[in-house]
């Protein structure tokens, strides 16, 4: 059984220091209450709606200063922890990122591969491949980023590299209220695997977002969710074997359902071409 908690809070637009201090000051919260494996929001450590130029100013490399102090404090918690970052990368380019810690320092970072035209997304350079789940002693984790959500394509992709868990920083606006009311359940119901999806609270330069974080179980049944206006830790008891039972016999011979055997890829082969929008 693995504790795994979403850390839904409101963040400081173009602020990462003071951002970076509330990061750690719920980190030691979560620790607090045995919490083992905590998301944070995307783009938690600047906010969200920025401009490109702000974008500029605030991206940071991988490893970088903010990492180095993530990293430390997940060594002295013993926590694992994904947050979302703006980094600038080695290209010169600037990505959305989440970024995987532990003790033992950075695990594996993730660049949101579907950017919609919303937000500091507008200036920023997609990712170009769905990382492997990370294998850590507590589990194997997927990261997905926010709009990654709304297309079934990577979580399933996920599923098929072995993920027991998606871990989704998100920054949803209020007009995105059917992420928590149907695609966090139907991502993890479909793929029997746990989705834990930290998102902000407040208002960025006139953006209010939608709060209603959310931990989903195997079968899509939301094991905890967060207000539209609190500052708020999420928590759930997730026993990752449960992800492992892509197989339901429950009437042998009778009423099977293999959700991952019971597939027709050949059949799939036009979701791989790019459609006319």
């Amino acid at each position: 059984m693995v504790r795994i908690g979403a850390a839904q809070i409101e963040t400081q637009i173009g602020k990462p220091q003071d951002n970076l201090e509330k990061i750690c000051s719920w980190m030691e919260r979560a620790a607090e209450i045995g919490i083992q494996v905590l998301v944070f929001p995307e783009c938690a450590l600047t906010g969200y709606d920025l401009s490109l130029s702000e974008a500029e100013k605030l991206a940071q490399s991988i490893p970088g200063p903010a990492t180095e102090e993530f990293t430390l404090r997940c060594r002295e918690l013993g926590l694992l922890v994904v947050s979302g970052l703006l980094e600038q990368g080695a290209d010169g380019k600037l990505y959305n990122t989440a970024v995987l810690m532990g003790e033992d320092g950075i695990i594996g970072s993730y660049r949101k591969t579907h950017l919609p035209t919303l937000g500091v997304d507008r200036f920023l350079t997609p990712g170009q491949r769905l990382e492997p789940p990370f294998e850590t002693p507590l589990g194997r984790f997927g990261l997905l980023i926010c709009y990654d959500l709304r297309f079934p394509e990577p979580a399933r992709v996920l599923t098929l590299a072995g993920a027991e868990a998606i871990l989704l920083p998100t920054s949803w606006p209020q007009a995105a209220s059917f992420y928590p009311e149907f695609m966090v359940a139907s991502r993890a119901a479909e793929n029997r695997v746990f989705v834990a999806a930290a998102d902000r609270v407040g208002n960025e330069q006139g953006t209010v977002s939608l709060g209603r974080s959310q931990i989903c179980g195997v079968r899509g049944e939301v094991l905890a969710e967060g207000s539209m206006t609190e500052e708020t830790l999420l928590v759930a008891e997730c026993d990752l074997e449960e992800s492992e039972k892509k197989d339901l016999v429950l009437d042998p011979g009778e009423y099977e359902l293999h959700l991952m055997s019971d597939r027709r890829p050949e059949l799939y082969e036009l979701i791989c071409s790019h459609g006319d929008g």
